[in-house]
Order: structure tokens, then C-alpha cells, then sequence
């Protein structure tokens, strides 16, 4: 069951009109909290990621199943069962066995699943199949989200240009003071 917050934050994005895969992306960093700070383990950072993404759909974000070819059918399947389960408002409980033994297999993985070492050797695996017009037009959506975002600290920094001569003129105020005394 994912935190409280988490879920609030996902909410959050959704109402700023953010995507499904950013949503869901609030449901991974949690899962990279956790094993970093040992409730369990994952085999690879793959896995964690996975766990991040059932938990998103089981929570309701509208994220698609992965493509054809892209996974097993195996996980395709795993991922309509999920986005079934987040579109129903069933009140049934969570079978306590099973949750038991799957915490305890994961307790059994290690925790260098969600180091920073993994998950940016990961990142990089992953921009490596997908081709290098997919990765330019990614760079170039960041570059472009950066710019918006940082639009408002630009403005800043430029009115803190033009106030070191402010600065200067009270400190030669403050030197004139003391000097008088």
C-alpha cells in the first residue's frame, strides 16, 4: 500500500495537467525510498521500478499497459490486471499471506537495487535502445522544461545583478557612519 503522501503528490501532478508517467513517477521514488532505507530489497533496479509502476496503477493513475513486443505477455497482462483493479473502487482486503510472503521475499534482495550508481547505469542502458532520435527529442523536452521552469529564477538573478551597486552605495553609507562617530 503506498504512502499517504504519495498518493497526495500523484494527485497534486494530476491536477497540474503532468502526465500519467510523471504520476506514477511519485510511486518509484517511494519504492527507492524504501529499499534504500531497508523496509526490503529488489533483485534489480528493473524489478523496483516495476513495483513502483503496479503501485501506480493499482492506485489509479491512467498509465498504459507497456506496448506489444516491448515486454512478456506475461507482464502485459500483470499490467491490465493492475490498471483493472485502480479503475474499481473495490473494498475487498489484501490477502495478509501473500502480502506477508511477498515482503519476505523481497527482505531477502539486496538494497544496491536503489543506489545511485544503479539506477543512473539503468537510465543509461535504457537511453542506449531506444535510438538517438528518441534520446534528441527527449534532450531537447528537457532543455525546453528547464528553460520554463527556471524562467522565474531568471528574472530573479537579474534584479540581483543590478543590486550590488545598491549593496555598494549602503555600504559606503554604513563606512561614512562609522567614520563620522
Amino acid at each position: 500500500m503506498p504512502d499517504r503522501e504519495t498518493i497526495e503528490r500523484a494527485h497534486e501532478d494530476a491536477r497540474e495537467g503532468k502526465s500519467p508517467s510523471t504520476q506514477a513517477g511519485e510511486f518509484v521514488r517511494e519504492e527507492m525510498h524504501h529499499i534504500r532505507e531497508g523496509k526490503h530489497g529488489a533483485a534489480s533496479t528493473k524489478q523496483a521500478i516495476a513495483i513502483g509502476l503496479s503501485k501506480a496503477r493499482r492506485a489509479g493513475v491512467g498509465l498504459p499497459p507497456p506496448a506489444a513486443g516491448k515486454t512478456s505477455e506475461k507482464t502485459s497482462q500483470q499490467a491490465n490486471r493492475d490498471s483493472a483493479k485502480g479503475r474499481s473502487r473495490s473494498s475487498r482486503k489484501p490477502s495478509a499471506k501473500r502480502s506477508r510472503a511477498t515482503r519476505s521475499a523481497l527482505k531477502k534482495e539486496g538494497h544496491s537495487a536503489a543506489s545511485h550508481a544503479a539506477l543512473s547505469s539503468h537510465a543509461r542502458s535504457i537511453a542506449k535502445s531506444r535510438g538517438a532520435a528518441a534520446r534528441h527529442r527527449s534532450a531537447k523536452k528537457a532543455a525546453a522544461s528547464k528553460r520554463k521552469s527556471s524562467g522565474t529564477t531568471l528574472s530573479r538573478s537579474r534584479s540581483s545583478r543590478s543590486s550590488p551597486s545598491r549593496r555598494t552605495s549602503s555600504r559606503r553609507t554604513a563606512s561614512r557612519r562609522t567614520a563620522g562617530r
